[in-house]
């Protein structure tokens, strides 16, 4: 399945396992909603955030998805700096910040379940980063 930009609006329980080789393990449980905003989708999930063994805490963010160049979807950060974008039919990205490489592969054999891996590489940085969403 290749979905468009507008398959994943609406709202998602979504699910996260960071596993940190350079420190604690951590996972997040919440939900994210995809919302129309002009031509594009607003990102927005919020949840608990639980490190190594301790008490979960809130987090948020948000994210804007828009249409991008050549049937692409850009990922823009909530303060409308570019991101990443992928090709939904090949979904892979990647984002450069100083001297760490964010690298994310999309799989969305399972629509409308998917799953997006961060790999993260860094002089300070090594984590994997995995997510699951599910429709609410």
């Amino acid at each position: 399945m290749v979905p468009t930009l507008g398959e994943f609006e609406g709202e998602w329980t979504v699910a996260r396992r960071i596993v940190d080789r350079l420190g604690p393990e951590a996972r997040f449980e919440g939900v994210a909603r995809f919302s129309r905003a002009g031509t594009g989708l607003l990102y927005r999930e919020e949840g608990e955030l639980f490190v190594g063994g301790g008490q979960g805490f809130h987090a948020e963010r948000s994210y804007f998805w828009h249409p991008g160049e050549g049937g692409r979807i850009a990922v823009d950060f909530g303060d409308g700096r570019a991101f990443h974008d992928f090709d939904p039919a090949e979904p892979a990205g990647r984002h450069h910040c100083g001297d760490d490489d964010y690298a994310v592969r999309y799989d969305f054999s399972h629509w409308p379940e998917w799953r997006a891996e961060w790999v993260v590489k860094g002089p300070r940085k090594d984590y994997t980063l995995t997510s699951r969403y599910r429709r609410r």
